[in-house]
C-alpha cells in the first residue's frame, strides 16, 4: 500500500480516536490489564466499546501521542496485507522517533497477525489488540500466543454502567424513595433499549437493525464464505423469538430448511464466533451428557431480542433472564440450567461443586409462585445448599410465604451489588 497514503490514513484515524468524549468508565479492573507484560486481547460483539475502551486505557495510562500507535483495520481504505502492522508501527518511528505502545483495533482482519505481534511482544513491546469475532482466540493462534495474552471480552453496558451513562448517582446502602424510584425507571428503560452504547445515547432501536445485518453479513457470512444467507438468517430470528428457551437440532433443521446437521452445528458455532449468541448446558455430572443434552440460548444483548426477535409487552421474564445471564457472564461465572424433577434457571459451579441455584421471575404472584419456589428447592435440595437465590422484578406476594432457604432479590438490586 502507497506509503502516504497510509499515513494519511492513521492520522485520521489518530485525530477521531484522540478526541473521543463522553465515555464512563467500564466496570473493569483496567489496572489489571495495564500493568501486564501480556499481550491484552479484548474481543466482544461489534459496537460495544471495545475501541472506547482502548482510549480509556490510553488516558489511564496517560499516553501522549507520540507515546501511543492506533490504528483500526476494519476500514475500507486499506488492503491489509500482512506486512500491514509492521509498515504502521514503521510510520510512527518515522513520524515521532521513538517506539509506541501499540492499539490495533479489528486486527483480525489481516492474516497472520499473531506472528507480528508475537514478535512485538519478544522485543518487550506493550501491545492491546481488539477483534469482534472470536476467532482472534481460535487455536492456531492461542497456539502462538500460549502464555502471552491476557483475555478480556467484553459485553454491552451491565445495568451499573448504563445508570454512569445516564448520569444517575447513587448508594446502594443509602437509597431514598426517590432514588429508588429513579432507578426503577432507568431499569425498564435498560431492560428494553439493552446496553450498546450508540443506542442508549441515540434513544433509537433502529440502530439494532443495521448491527444485526453488520453480524449476519460480515462477521459470518463473508467471513466463512457461505451461501445459505437466509438459511443463518432464519437461525437467528428463530433464537431472537425463543430466547432463554432450550432447542433441538431438528427443530432448526426444520425452520431453516437446511438438511444437514453438521451445517447447522458449524452455523451455529459461527454465531457464537460472532459474539451473538452464547448456548447454556444442562448441569450433569457426566460432561458426555453435559454435551449430548439439550441447551438454552441467550443472546448479547436484550436489545436485539425486543428489536427483532418478540413482542416486548408479553416476555418480560425471558428477557429478564437474558439480563440475568448475561450478568453472571459478567461476573466470569461457570453457568448451567438445571432440569431434573424441577427446573431452575441457573446453577453456578466453582470448582468441583454447585455453590448457588438462581431462578428469575419478572412478576411473582400466586399463579407461579408455587412452579417458581419449586424447582429452586428441587436444587437446593440436591446440591444440598443452603440457601438458593430468587430474582424478580415485581411481587405482590407475601414474604413469610416463601420458605427461608429462598432469598428474595429485586433484579435492579442484584444488579448494582
Amino acid at each position: 500500500m502507497n506509503k502516504e497514503r497510509l499515513k494519511e490514513i492513521m492520522l485520521d484515524q489518530k485525530e477521531v480516536f484522540s478526541v473521543k468524549s463522553g465515555l464512563i468508565e467500564r466496570d473493569i479492573p483496567l489496572e489489571t490489564y495495564i500493568k501486564t507484560s501480556q499481550i491484552v486481547v479484548i474481543t466482544g460483539v461489534r459496537r460495544c466499546g471495545k475501541s472506547s475502551l482502548l482510549f480509556l486505557i490510553k488516558q489511564r495510562m496517560q499516553l501522549s501521542d507520540a507515546d501511543y500507535c492506533y490504528f483500526n483495520f476494519d476500514d475500507e481504505r486499506i488492503i491489509p496485507e500482512v506486512s500491514l502492522p509492521e509498515n504502521i508501527d514503521n510510520l510512527h518511528r518515522e513520524l515521532y522517533g521513538k517506539e509506541a505502545v501499540l492499539f490495533f483495533d479489528e486486527i483480525q482482519n489481516v492474516k497472520g497477525w499473531e506472528k507480528f505481534v508475537n514478535r512485538m511482544y519478544e522485543q518487550g513491546r506493550k501491545i492491546f489488540i481488539t477483534g469482534s469475532n472470536a476467532s482472534i482466540l481460535s487455536s492456531d493462534i492461542a497456539a502462538s500466543l500460549t502464555g502471552r495474552n491476557k483475555i478480556l471480552e467484553l459485553l454491552p453496558f451491565s445495568f451499573n454502567e448504563y445508570l454512569k451513562y445516564k448520569k444517575v448517582v447513587y448508594d446502594i446502602n443509602k437509597l431514598t424513595t426517590k432514588d429508588k424510584i429513579r432507578i426503577i425507571s432507568e431499569f425498564n428503560s435498560f431492560l428494553k433499549k439493552g446496553g450498546f452504547p450508540l443506542v442508549i445515547k441515540e434513544d433509537d432501536l433502529e440502530i439494532l437493525d443495521a448491527y444485526f445485518k453488520d453480524i449476519l453479513y460480515r462477521d459470518i457470512i463473508a467471513r466463512y464464505r457461505l451461501s445459505q444467507v437466509d438459511e443463518i438468517k432464519q437461525i437467528g430470528l428463530y433464537f431472537l423469538a425463543n430466547n432463554s428457551k432450550i432447542f433441538s437440532y431438528s427443530t432448526l433443521q426444520k425452520i431453516s430448511g437446511v438438511k444437514s446437521l453438521s451445517s447447522i452445528k458449524n452455523y451455529l458455532d459461527y454465531y457464537v464466533q460472532s459474539y451473538l449468541f452464547f448456548y447454556l448446558k444442562k448441569f450433569d455430572f457426566s460432561v458426555k451428557k453435559q454435551n449430548l443434552n439439550p441447551k438454552k440460548v441467550y443472546s448479547v444483548d436484550q436489545g436485539f431480542i425486543n428489536r427483532i426477535g418478540f413482542s416486548f409487552s408479553t416476555n418480560k421474564g425471558r428477557i429478564l433472564e437474558n439480563i440475568v445471564y448475561l450478568q453472571l457472564l459478567r461476573n466470569n461465572m461457570e453457568i448451567y440450567y438445571y432440569s431434573g424433577k424441577g427446573e431452575c434457571d441457573f446453577l453456578i459451579k466453582q470448582g468441583v461443586e454447585i455453590t448457588q441455584a438462581i431462578q428469575v421471575c419478572y412478576n411473582l404472584n400466586l399463579e407461579n409462585k408455587e412452579r417458581e419456589v419449586a424447582g429452586l428447592l428441587k436444587a437446593i435440595k440436591e446440591f444440598k445448599l443452603i440457601k438458593g437465590l430468587l430474582i424478580y422484578f415485581d411481587s405482590d406476594i407475601d414474604r413469610q410465604t416463601i420458605p427461608n432457604e429462598i432469598e428474595l432479590v429485586p433484579v435492579w438490586k442484584y444488579l448494582l451489588q
